[in-house]
């Protein structure tokens, strides 16, 4: 397992932005898949946007424009910018990694076609971001 810790989070206005990181504790580039996910009070977490092993990289619909995930392999973190955010975008985020990268094949978790457990097996203690109109 990789201990996974979140920063960034904080209160901005709608239209604001903010950078998130997830400090790993060991190689992420160990890692078949790394994601950002979220989670509103009262509803279900929600995948935000993921990186594989190959850089790939897939985002949610309500997001994709605004949201860019990254991982700086030199400093085993993962980012999440976020601009032009929205009231909806508020909720506790989370850092997960998938580790099992000698389980996939044809790719990692953001090649389409390539299969694998996609099994987040780690998951930091969240960050909490709050957008206010």
């Amino acid at each position: 397992q990789v201990q996974l810790v979140e920063s960034g989070g904080g209160s901005v206005q709608a239209g604001g932005s903010l950078r998130l990181s997830c400090s790993a504790s060991r190689d992420i580039h160990m890692m078949a898949c790394m994601a950002w996910f979220r989670q509103a009070p009262g509803q279900a977490r929600e995948e935000v946007a993921i990186i594989d092993a190959d850089d790939k990289t897939n985002y949610a619909d309500s997001v994709k424009g605004r949201f860019t995930i990254s991982q700086d392999k030199s400093k085993n973190t993962l980012y999440l910018q976020m601009d032009s955010l929205k009231p909806e975008d508020t909720g506790m985020y989370y850092c997960a990694a998938d580790p099992s990268a000698h389980l996939y094949s044809g790719g990692y978790c953001a090649t389409p076609g390539a299969t694998g457990p996609r099994d987040f097996g780690s998951w930091g203690q969240g960050t909490q971001v709050t957008v206010s109109s």
